[in-house]
């Protein structure tokens, strides 16, 4: 069956269909031996696609697949670090990706799949789709040290964080749980978040992406997606549409 063509590069690796589209823009994808444009559409099982000159293979099946990603394994489909990747810890034979990252030391939700389009739009800023984390802190923080963190703050590096919900959950030893809600996620920003505000950071377990839950996925399990919760994934975190421009009557 004919597809749009930026939809089968998505599908096969190549990124977004945004970015797919420039791909043909660019003069960069032949079907059946003839330049591709915009709007052209091909069928992958029986025309003969290349990108660059090399021709792509049908698109695999489309795979959602959610893994509590455990402590000490890296986000990554392969390393050269010794230690395991969360690719590593999925048996599918398809060739899927972690969408987003959690450092080494987090734990947690992690969702892995090939469809580059669903990807794009967990990971863009614009869409800004919410990721819940419970967050241990080695000390009890006071009233200003939670209100500053839910603001936002400065981190080292010059920016400034935006505003997140953060409730305090049950107490641990000398420490606290607790819940926060972000719609962004730089690298390492809790841990540095809580550096600043004096709250050390002992552990990070993301729960939730957008409206998929982690949970009673025990650490190292993995499941599919079911169709219902891919469907409300693409349907999540749509940006608004553009205003359009109105004309000033002359003065």
């Amino acid at each position: 069956m004919k597809e749009r063509l930026q939809k089968i590069l998505a599908r096969a690796g190549y990124g977004s269909r945004r970015s797919s589209e420039d791909i043909i823009a660019a003069g960069r994808v032949r079907v059946n031996g003839q330049i591709a444009t915009l709007g052209d559409s091909a069928d992958p099982e029986k025309d003969k696609i290349q990108v660059d000159g090399r021709l792509i293979q049908a698109p695999e099946p489309l795979v959602y697949i959610a893994l509590n990603k455990p402590r000490g394994v890296i986000s990554a489909v392969s390393s050269p670090d010794t230690r395991p990747t969360v690719r590593s810890l999925i048996d599918v034979s398809e060739q899927v990706y972690p969408v987003g990252r959690l450092d080494v030391e987090s734990e947690g939700l992690i969702l892995l799949t090939n469809d580059g389009d669903l990807a794009n739009r967990l990971t863009h800023p614009r869409y800004g789709h919410e990721k819940e984390y419970r967050v241990l802190v080695a000390r009890r923080p006071d009233e200003e040290q939670l209100n500053t963190w839910r603001r936002g703050v400065v981190l080292e590096d010059g920016y400034r964080t935006q505003p997140v919900q953060l409730l305090v959950e049950t107490p641990a030893g000398k420490g606290i749980w607790l819940r926060v809600v972000m719609r962004e996620g730089r690298k390492r920003q809790i841990r540095e978040t809580g550096f600043l505000l004096g709250l050390p950071v002992v552990k990070i377990i993301r729960i939730r992406i957008g409206s998929l839950q982690l949970g009673n996925l025990k650490p190292r399990q993995w499941r599919e997606l079911t169709p219902q919760e891919v469907s409300a994934l693409k349907s999540e975190g749509k940006p608004p549409p553009a205003r359009k421009k109105t004309s000033r009557p002359p003065k």
